[in-house]
């Protein structure tokens, strides 16, 4: 297949017309001009058709008037779309090691970035035993699977392998395994389980130590390869242990240089597995730039800053601004978390003089140090006149007036009861109470209260005298308002008189019977 892909690369130009410089003596006589165009010709385009014109060559030093030169200059523009074509494919990409068994070998790669304009025909695999350089083509005819198994290898035979991509102009630069692949059975294939929080950005402060444990599988043993960034690990700072089951990565105090990404890869005769673990060592960032007090007006301040040089190896989340007056020298926080390199500051006392100060945050939390303004900004006071708000005055006078009037009620004998109603008005009234139109006036057996305009009478153990008509007056310099109640007192049940007829039949003689009207009772 070499000698296929070749083959077109080595069409440069048919050699034919080369070989045919026998008419060359005609072809010696351009002493005139007009040869010229003929030469060009001859030697310009490679194809076939070029002997033709020289041929026509000939008779044109002897016609002489005759200047053909517009008719060679086309087809020299021809060859130039041509070239482009030329370029092969490049080489194909992610060559690896699928599977090994005690014959055969299976591999995988990707397509090739470029394929040319003329498209991919597909691939070729080739192999040579390790120390060897006669290559063998695997595969007769080009295929485009990314994927293909070598067969009829001897077990314990080391190979090496590369795959070339095939088009119309050639063939690619092959691309090569790195390590010789050993022709045995793998019991096992070698996989990296990686722990759920190394799959993610691992990060780990300054002088925290890094341990990491991450557990493999593979039959036979698998060899064990750490790289940082395609690198070599630092031996004198890493710590690599790696047993049958897993590899454990050490730091033991970590430094910002620590951080990067780690490469490990499993390998089991050219089969293998690849995991990346990425650390970030990150630590407080330093202090703004550039603190400015832009301006002072009124009760406010504006400040500015810029961003601090170092971030810390981590993103800056914002800054944390605080304030001092001078007559307590203390700081206190006024913004946290402000996303911006600008801010303003309200609410400041009139005649204090402030400073301010300004700290960046990241991921390790706040900046050792800070950023304090150059300058101070006072507030200065105004001159303000108070002027008291006129207030009308209002006419607050009002005469008696009941909100609540008093209810009819009624009673049992010598149980107390009360009298309820409601009055306003400005003056305070005096309140006066009435039986049946009479004064009642200071008498132990009433009691006459008022507060917050509630009136009360009460009336303590009356007797059917007390029953009639209340009457609480309300009376001040604007008037006099009054409202009226009936209270109606009834006797205890047992001594209603229609009960005597009940209780004859239990009277046992005339003499008990008198005896309990001595004592009041029917």
């Amino acid at each position: 297949m070499t000698g296929k892909t070749t083959a077109p690369a080595a069409h440069p130009a048919p050699a034919a017309p080369k070989e045919e410089p026998t008419p060359a003596p005609a072809a010696e006589q351009p002493l005139t001009p007009e040869n010229l165009p003929a030469m060009e010709q001859s030697t310009a385009p490679t194809d076939e058709p070029a002997p033709t014109p020289t041929a026509e060559a000939t008779p044109a030093p002897e016609e002489g008037s005759l200047a053909p030169l517009p008719e060679p200059q086309a087809p020299a523009a021809k060859p130039e779309p041509e070239k482009p074509k030329a370029e092969p494919p490049s080489p194909p990409l992610s060559l690896a090691v699928e599977e090994v068994s005690e014959n055969s070998v299976t591999l995988t790669w990707k397509a090739p970035e470029q394929t040319g304009r003329s498209g991919l025909d597909g691939y070729v695999v080739e192999f040579c035993k390790d120390g060897s350089t006669d290559w063998i083509t695997a595969n007769q005819e080009p295929f485009l699977s990314m994927r293909y198994t070598i067969q009829n290898l001897s077990s314990g035979e080391k190979i090496r392998v590369r795959v070339k991509a095939v088009n119309a102009s050639g063939a690619s630069v092959p691309a090569t395994l790195e390590q010789p692949v050993l022709i045995r059975e793998i019991l096992q294939l070698p996989r990296i389980r990686v722990p759920r929080h190394l799959r993610q950005t691992y990060v780990r402060h300054v002088g925290d130590a890094v341990n990491l444990m991450i557990p493999f599988q593979g039959k036979p043993q698998p060899q064990v390869i750490w790289t940082k960034d395609g690198h070599p690990l630092d031996t004198k700072r890493i710590n690599i242990r790696n047993g049958e089951k897993d590899t454990i990565f050490f730091i033991r105090e970590a430094q910002r240089s620590d951080s990067g990404k780690y490469q490990l890869t499993i390998r089991i005769n050219g089969a293998e597995d690849k995991a990346i673990v990425e650390i970030q060592v990150i630590e407080p960032p330093g202090p703004p730039q550039n603190l400015k007090l832009v301006d002072v007006w009124g009760f406010n301040v504006a400040l500015e800053w810029t961003p601090p040089a170092d971030n810390g190896n981590s993103e800056i989340k914002g800054y944390t601004v605080q304030k001092s007056d001078k007559k307590s020298g203390k700081w206190f926080t006024v913004l946290e978390r402000c996303t911006r390199t600008s801010c303003t500051i309200s609410d400041l006392i009139m005649g204090n003089t402030y400073s301010f100060r300004v700290f960046a945050e990241n991921a390790s939390g706040l900046s050792e140090k800070a950023a304090v303004t150059s300058s101070q900004a006072h507030i200065k006071k105004t001159k303000t006149v108070y002027q008291s708000e006129k207030i009308p005055q209002r006419d607050m006078m009002e005469p008696p007036k009941f909100t609540q009037p008093l209810t009819d009620r009624t009673t049992t004998r010598g149980y107390s009861t009360h009298l309820f109603c409601s009055v306003r008005g400005f003056p305070q009234p005096k309140i006066i109470w009435m039986k049946n139109q009479m004064e009642i006036r200071e008498d132990p057996k009433y009691i006459a209260m008022i507060e917050q305009g509630v009136c009360s009478l009460e009336i303590r153990k009356p007797s059917p005298f007390d029953g009639g008509v209340y009457t609480c007056k309300a009376v001040n310099p604007l008037g006099e308002a009054s409202v009226d109640c009936k209270l109606d007192v009834k006797d205890h049940p047992l001594l209603v008189p229609n009960n005597q007829a009940k209780l004859k039949p239990c009277v046992a003689s005339p003499v008990s019977s008198q005896s309990n009207l001595s004592h009041g009772f029917p």
